[in-house]
């Protein structure tokens, strides 16, 4: 599979919330192209008080399931 995007790294303070929560299980389910927007627009964030407001949402989304980046996500819905 041919990716179009660049690949992004995790930043170690979003890897330490991520365990911090203990949602590294979840986040690592996602699918890549998934895990890679979330890191992209959390990267792309200008000011901090942004990039804070884009994990904690990333954090929630992946708490609850069945959401991504605010739509809806059936295959990540919890039962």
């Amino acid at each position: 599979m041919r990716r179009t995007r660049p690949k992004q790294t995790m930043p170690a303070d979003v890897r330490r919330r991520l365990e911090q929560r203990d949602l590294a299980d979840e986040y690592a389910a996602r699918p890549f192209y998934q895990r890679n927007d979330y890191l992209s627009w959390i990267k792309q964030a200008k000011r901090p008080e942004t990039r804070d407001k884009r994990i904690a949402q990333m954090l929630d989304e992946l708490e609850r399931g069945g959401v991504y980046m605010g739509m809806q996500h059936n295959p990540s819905r919890r039962n």
